[in-house]
C-alpha cells in the first residue's frame, strides 16, 4: 500500500489528535465510535495545471440537530451512508469549488477508506474515529485532517449557537488554498445527454431504519429537491439542496468490527463489486447496473443493454441502499 507523504507523525501525534477530539466533544470515549443524536451547480471547470490536486472529502452530520448543514450545495458529489442505529451520515466531496465553510463535521467510518480509494490521495476532514480505526486511517493512501492535527490547527471552528457535537465546522481553504479541479474527480461517472427510455418519476424516497431521503423533481429548477425525514433540506442561507442527478445504489451492507458506545454495530458499505441501481435525472428514472472492479477504480453505470449511462451536468447524490432490504 502506498504511504502518505503527509502522514501523521507517529503515535504521539495520533494520541494528541484523539485527545484533542475528545476535548472538543468529537468522540464518545476511548474505544467507541462517537454517539449520534440524531441551486443549480456551475459547469465543471478543469484545473489550470495538467496535474490535478487532491479532492477534499468531508464527513458531515445528518441528524436533525445538525440541520441545516453548511456547504453541501457546493459539493460535486454527496454520498449518503448508513451508520449506527439506522441513522445516516454524509460524505461531501469537493473538486471544482471550495465553499467558505462545511459542516457540522463528524467522525469517520471504516467503509470510508474503501470509498475514498477511487481518488488520488484525497484529503479527508473528520472529527474523530474509533481508536482501532485510527491506525487504518493512518495507513490509507489519503491525507487525514482531523481537529488537533498540526496542519489543521486553524481549519476548524465551533459555532457557540449550536449544541456539541453538532457544531464543528471546517474552513476548507485553511487545508488547501484552491479546488483540485474536475480532473481529480475520478468517480467513474460520465456526464452528457439523457439516454433514451426511462420512466417518468416525480418523486423517489429511500428509507433507512431511522432516516429517510425524498427527491422530488422540480421542472422549474431542473433539479431534484431534497427532503430529509420528510422536511425540506435547506442550505444555511435558506435555499433548497437540489442535485441534478440522484443515484440509488444497491450495495451489500454488512457488520464491521466496530461498535458505538451503546454496542450498536457500525455498518460497512461494500462499494466495490457490482449490483443494481436507479439513476434519476431530468424527471425520469433509469434502471441501471453498477460496477466497481477494484477499490482504486471509479464506479461505472450502464443501462439494461450495457450502454454507459450519462448523468446530468451538476451535483450528484449517491444514496447507498442495502440490497438485502430492497423491496
Amino acid at each position: 500500500m502506498r504511504r502518505r507523504t503527509h502522514a501523521w507523525r507517529g503515535g504521539a501525534l495520533v494520541t494528541a489528535a484523539v485527545a484533542a477530539s475528545l476535548a472538543a466533544g468529537c468522540t464518545a470515549g476511548p474505544g467507541t465510535v462517537e454517539e449520534d443524536g440524531q441551486a443549480p451547480r456551475p459547469k465543471r471547470s478543469h484545473s489550470a495545471a495538467g496535474s490535478p490536486g487532491p479532492v477534499l472529502a468531508v464527513k458531515v452530520d445528518n441528524v436533525p440537530a445538525a440541520r441545516p448543514q453548511t456547504g453541501l450545495e457546493a459539493a460535486d458529489v454527496v454520498y449518503v451512508e448508513p451508520v449506527e442505529g439506522g441513522l445516516s451520515r454524509l460524505m461531501a466531496v469537493y473538486a471544482t469549488e471550495l465553499p467558505p465553510s462545511v459542516g457540522p463535521v463528524r467522525s469517520a467510518r471504516e467503509s470510508d477508506l474503501e470509498l475514498l480509494r477511487q481518488f488520488d490521495r484525497p484529503t479527508l476532514a473528520f472529527s474523530g474515529a474509533h481508536r482501532r480505526l485510527l491506525p487504518l486511517i493512518d495507513e490509507a493512501p489519503l491525507r487525514a485532517e482531523p481537529p488537533g492535527q498540526e496542519e489543521a490547527s486553524d481549519a476548524y471552528v465551533r459555532d457557540d449557537d449550536r449544541p456539541a457535537p453538532h457544531n464543528l465546522y471546517l474552513r476548507p481553504r485553511r487545508l488547501q488554498p484552491s479546488p483540485a479541479g474536475a480532473d481529480a474527480l475520478t468517480t467513474g461517472f460520465r456526464y452528457g445527454p439523457a439516454p433514451e427510455g426511462g420512466e417518468a418519476e416525480s418523486s423517489r424516497t429511500v428509507r433507512y431504519p431511522s432516516a429517510s431521503f425524498t427527491f422530488t423533481w422540480s421542472e422549474s429548477r431542473d433539479r431534484w429537491l431534497v427532503s430529509l425525514d420528510g422536511a425540506p433540506a435547506r442550505t444555511a442561507d435558506g435555499g433548497r439542496l437540489a442535485p441534478s442527478t440522484v443515484v440509488v445504489q444497491h450495495v451489500n451492507v454488512r457488520e464491521s468490527d466496530f461498535h458505538d458506545v451503546r454496542g450498536s454495530n457500525s455498518p460497512y458499505v461494500e462499494s466495490v463489486g457490482s449490483g443494481q441501481a436507479e439513476v434519476l435525472r431530468d424527471g425520469r428514472a433509469y434502471g441501471a447496473a453498477w460496477k466497481r472492479g477494484a477499490a482504486a477504480d471509479g464506479t461505472s453505470f450502464t443501462t439494461e443493454d450495457g450502454t454507459p449511462l450519462d448523468f446530468a451536468e451538476g451535483q450528484v447524490w449517491v444514496v447507498f441502499a442495502d440490497t438485502a432490504k430492497r423491496p
